[in-house]
């Protein structure tokens, strides 16, 4: 399979990286800072699939380009949410395939499932208060993360009393809200990423936690997304392809 990368950072990189090391792929085109603000579609006709980790604001024109040129597109770049509807759309108009993930780690996806579990088990228990701390490197662009995001939305289907999440860089703001769930970003130099769920009682805690040793397992999840993709149509989450997964490895 060939695979082209929208976004030549840190992910970018590391996904080249793999690619090389297991052989079973080829990067056949790579768009970085010389060169991204100028995609067409003639630059993505011999790839097999696009994977882009560029910067949110580029999300939509590089969805046109690279659905345009009748190419799966692995979305690992968040912040764009709101525009959700939007690329969906577009995707549908195109008869194209997109994946889009807050995070492509399987562990993580995992732990999405987990988080879902355990809001369903504490549905009924408003003794309990519910907050979320996520912690990453200080070059990430947004706030609360898109994997804070996934996972605040899994709470808030269960909990009827809580309206919304809010954002916030300080330990004892969650208190204050009864009606807000609070997302605690903190932002470190040399930090991967690491997310807690904790629910908190006069008598106890309850937590759940993920933490990333190292990037390798974002970049192999959009390329095992770009595999799963291969000759496919529609919209999907990466959630959805580990769900897909998971039942096939279960029947």
């Amino acid at each position: 399979m060939k695979i082209a990368l929208i976004g030549y950072g840190k992910m970018g990189k590391m996904i080249e990286n793999i690619v090389k090391e297991k052989a079973t792929h080829e990067i056949a085109f790579i768009a970085n800072s010389t060169n991204i603000q100028n995609l067409t579609n003639k630059n993505f006709i011999e790839c097999d699939v696009v994977i882009d980790f560029s910067i949110p604001s580029a999300v939509i024109k590089n969805a046109k380009t690279v659905l345009s040129a009748g190419k799966p597109l692995i979305i690992g770049t968040t912040g764009w949410y709101e525009k959700m509807d939007e690329l969906k759309d577009l995707c549908i108009q195109n008869k194209g395939c997109i994946i889009y993930g807050s995070n492509f780690s399987s562990g993580v996806n995992l732990f999405f499932l987990l988080n879902d579990f355990l809001a369903k088990m504490m549905k009924s228990q408003k003794k309990y208060h519910v907050f979320i701390e996520e912690t990453h490197h200080t070059q990430k662009k947004d706030s609360p993360s898109g994997t804070a995001i996934t996972l605040a939305n899994g709470v808030l289907e269960n909990r009827s009393w809580l309206k919304e999440w809010t954002n916030s860089n300080q330990m004892t703001d969650y208190d204050t809200y009864e009606s807000k769930l609070t997302i605690i970003s903190n932002r470190e130099e040399d930090a991967i990423g690491e997310h807690t769920v904790t629910y908190y009682s006069e008598n106890d805690s309850i937590q759940i936690v993920h933490e990333a040793f190292d990037r390798k397992g974002f970049a192999e999840g959009s390329i095992l997304a770009s595999e799963w993709a291969f000759n496919k149509k529609g919209f999907y989450s990466f959630r959805e392809v580990i769900n897909e997964m998971l039942n096939k490895a279960e029947s």
